[in-house]
């Protein structure tokens, strides 16, 4: 078994796919709509699906917000160093809702993204 994908709804597909690859530079692997159902389905990541966990956008046509509730943590994503990825993202128009340091009870560095949805981001460096 492996893990394949994590689903997120989306309110604009165009602007959550925008954000997804050239604020965190992911790729966009294959996008299809759905007109039977009224949605579109969009995949994205950092290698190929056979290859990586990938994350699906769904994008319920009409449909402009969802409330995220409080049940949804977060997404991680390894980055090679967290302080100049948080500058990266920024400078690409990233909404940074935790700047980079120290976990709360702990070392990790870590920082938090927020993607145009409001669902947060973790950016984690290697582990050693």
């Amino acid at each position: 078994m492996r893990l394949l994908h994590t689903m997120l709804r989306v309110g604009n597909l165009e602007r959550s796919i925008d954000f997804y690859t050239n604020v965190l530079g992911m790729q966009l692997l294959r996008q299809k709509d759905y007109p039977d159902g009224k949605f579109t389905l969009a995949f994205l990541g950092y290698g190929p699906e056979s290859e990586t966990c990938v994350l699906e956008l769904t994008y319920n046509w009409g449909v402009d917000h969802y409330d995220l509730g409080n049940g949804f943590g977060h997404i991680a994503i390894e980055v090679d160093d967290v302080y100049k990825a948080v500058e990266a993202i920024r400078a690409r128009g990233g909404k940074i809702i935790r700047e980079a340091g120290p976990m709360n009870a702990g070392t990790t560095i870590i920082a938090f993204v927020e993607d145009p949805d409001g669902y947060q981001i973790e950016l984690l460096g290697p582990r050693s």
